[in-house]
C-alpha cells in the first residue's frame, strides 16, 4: 500500500471517528437542552490486560477444548472478539515497544533487540518518547502499570519515567511465580518492584497482580478517569501452577526446559482467567464497568504447550501461530455485545484507538504506524484491508500481510499464502501468483529501508557462534 493511500485511510478513519464523536456529542447536547442543563460525556476508564505467550486458541472461546476460560469467554460475549489480530513481534519486549508507542518497534533502538536481554540498563524505551500512558496523562488520566515492563531497567528506564504514576511488577522478561526472583541459586536477583524500589511479597505472582488491580479500582477517584495496564507474566515460563511452590525450589533455570506439561500449562491459564475474573468483578462492584474499556490480548503467539490451531508455528516464528493472538475489547456504553470482527489489527493500533476514545491523538512529532480502530468498534464499520510488516532475527524471517495475502520468508524458504482461506499456511501460491509474490517481496524491502538497520551491536540478531550463544542466553532471561 502506498504512503499516500495509508495516510488517506488514516484521514478517513479520523474523520469517521470525528463524525461519530460529533454524533455522540450531539445526542448528549440534545438531552442536555431538554433538561436545560448541557452535560459532557465522561472520559472512559481503560483497563488494558496483556497476557504473556498466550496462544491464539488458548481460550475456550477461541477453540481451546482441554480446559475452560469462562471469565474471558464472558468478556468476549459482552463485547467484540477479533479473529485476525496480530502482535507486533513474535517475542515480547519488541511487541511492548510497538504497543506503548503506537509505532513499529524497529523505529527504536531497543525494539531491534528481540528480546532485550533480561532487564537492560543500557537499552530501553527513551523516557522522552511519547507513550500511551504519557499521552493519556495529558488527557487528565491517572495511570498505573501492574506486572511486566520489559522495556529497559533502572536507573535509566522505568515505567515511572514513561508516563505511569504507579508501578508494581517486574522490570525484566520473567520472574519466578513464588520467589519473585529473576533467576535461581547464585543467579537469583530481586525481580519484584514497587515503583523503583525492590520489594518482597508472598504469593503466586498472577494472584498478586490481580490483588493490586482490585485494590487500585477500589481507590479510584470517580471524578478522574484512569488507565490501568495489567500485564501478567502468565502463562510465560517457568512452568509453575498455583500449587507448585515446591517446583520453584527445585528448578535449575527459569527457562525450565526440563519441566512443564499440558496439565501444568492448563492450570496456569485457568488461574490467569480466574484472576482476570476477580478484576472484572471488582469493576462491577465499584459501578465502573459501563464506561470502562477493557482490552485483553497477548504479546505474541503461544509457546511450547499452547494451542494455536488451526494456525501453525509458535513464539519466535513469523508463521501465523507466532504472531496471531486473541484480542477482545468490551465497552458497554459504546460497543454492542456479541460481535466477532475479521478486521486485521495489530498491537500498535491500540494507542491511536484508545487515545481517540479518550478524546486525544498521537503526538504529531512522532508519527504513528497504527490505525485508529474506534470506528470499527463502535460504529460497526466494515473491515478495511491492511498492510503490515514484520522482520525477525537479522531479517532471517520476513513477513508481509496485505489484504488476504501473506509473503513469508523463513529458514531461507519463501512463500505466498492466502491466510484467510489457508490460515494453516500449507499451500504455497508463489508460483501460481508470481506477480503478487514479487510485489509483496518488494514492498517489504521498501518498508525495511525506512526502519533502523541491524547493526553489529544488536545482540539478539548476530549470527556468528558467540553471538548466537548470547542470543540463547538472552532467551533464557526473557
Amino acid at each position: 500500500m502506498s504512503h499516500f493511500n495509508k495516510k488517506r485511510r488514516q484521514v478517513i478513519g479520523s474523520l469517521s471517528a470525528l463524525s461519530l464523536g460529533s454524533a455522540i456529542s450531539g445526542v448528549a447536547a440534545a438531552a442536555g437542552n431538554a433538561s436545560t442543563k448541557a452535560t459532557t460525556p465522561a472520559k472512559p476508564n481503560i483497563i488494558f490486560i496483556l497476557a504473556d505467550d498466550l496462544g491464539y486458541a488458548d481460550l475456550s472461546i477461541y477453540g481451546q477444548t482441554d480446559f475452560q476460560t469462562p471469565h474471558l469467554d464472558q468478556l468476549a460475549r459482552q463485547g467484540l472478539r477479533f479473529t485476525q489480530a496480530y502482535a507486533n513481534s513474535a517475542v515480547c519486549s519488541a511487541t511492548r515497544f510497538g504497543l506503548i508507542t503506537g509505532r513499529y518497534q524497529y523505529r527504536l533502538r531497543g525494539g531491534l533487540e528481540e528480546p532485550i536481554s533480561g532487564a537492560s540498563d543500557t537499552i530501553g524505551l527513551p523516557p522522552e518518547h511519547p507513550t500511551l500512558p504519557s499521552l493519556l496523562k495529558k488527557q487528565g488520566y491517572a495511570t498505573a502499570l501492574f506486572g511486566k515492563w520489559h522495556l529497559g531497567s533502572l536507573p535509566k528506564f522505568s515505567p515511572l519515567k514513561s508516563g505511569y504514576d504507579v508501578f508494581f511488577g517486574n522490570y525484566g522478561g520473567a520472574i519466578d511465580y513464588f520467589t519473585h526472583k529473576t533467576g535461581v541459586g547464585a543467579d537469583a536477583k530481586d525481580g519484584l518492584f514497587e515503583g523503583e524500589v525492590a520489594v518482597s511479597k508472598t504469593g503466586y505472582y498472577t494472584d498478586l497482580l490481580a490483588d493490586r488491580a482490585v485494590d487500585y479500582l477500589k481507590q479510584q477517584n470517580r471524578d478522574k478517569a484512569f488507565f490501568l495496564s495489567l500485564h501478567f507474566t502468565a502463562p510465560h515460563w517457568p512452568w509453575e501452577a498455583p500449587e507448585d511452590e515446591a517446583v520453584s525450589r527445585e528448578i535449575k533455570s527459569l527457562y525450565h526446559l526440563d519441566g512443564g506439561s499440558l496439565e501444568t500449562y492448563a492450570k496456569m491459564v485457568v488461574s490467569l482467567d480466574v484472576a482476570i475474573g476477580r478484576v472484572l468483578k471488582s469493576l462491577d462492584e465499584q459501578g465502573l464497568a459501563d464506561n470502562t474499556i477493557v482490552v485483553f490480548t497477548s504479546d505474541n503467539g503461544g509457546e511450547r504447550f499452547s494451542k494455536t490451531w488451526p494456525l501453525s508455528g509458535q513464539k519466535t516464528e513469523l508463521l501465523e501461530g507466532g504472531i496471531r493472538v486473541p484480542a477482545i475489547v468490551r465497552w458497554p456504553e459504546k460497543i454492542k455485545p456479541g460481535q466477532v470482527s475479521n478486521q486485521v489489527a495489530i498491537s500498535m493500533d491500540w494507542l491511536p484507538t484508545l487515545l481517540a476514545a479518550a478524546g486525544g491523538a498521537p503526538d504529531p512529532a512522532y508519527p504513528g504506524d497504527g490505525d485508529n480502530l474506534l470506528p470499527n468498534l463502535i460504529a460497526n464499520q466494515p473491515a478495511h484491508p491492511r498492510t503490515l510488516y514484520w522482520r525477525y532475527k537479522a531479517n532471517q524471517q520476513k513477513a508481509v500481510r496485505s489484504g488476504d495475502w501473506k509473503y513469508l520468508k523463513i529458514a531461507d524458504n519463501e512463500f505466498l499464502f492466502d491466510v484467510v482461506h489457508d490460515p494453516r499456511e500449507r499451500a504455497n501460491l508463489a508460483q501460481k501468483h508470481p506477480q503478487v509474490f514479487a510485489k509483496l517481496k518488494q514492498d517489504w524491502e521498501n518498508w525495511n529501508a525506512q526502519m533502523l538497520p541491524i547493526t553489529k551491536d544488536v545482540k539478539t540478531h548476530a549470527v556468528d557462534g558467540k553471538a548466537q550463544a548470547d542470543h540463547y542466553r538472552a532467551l533464557k532471561e526473557e
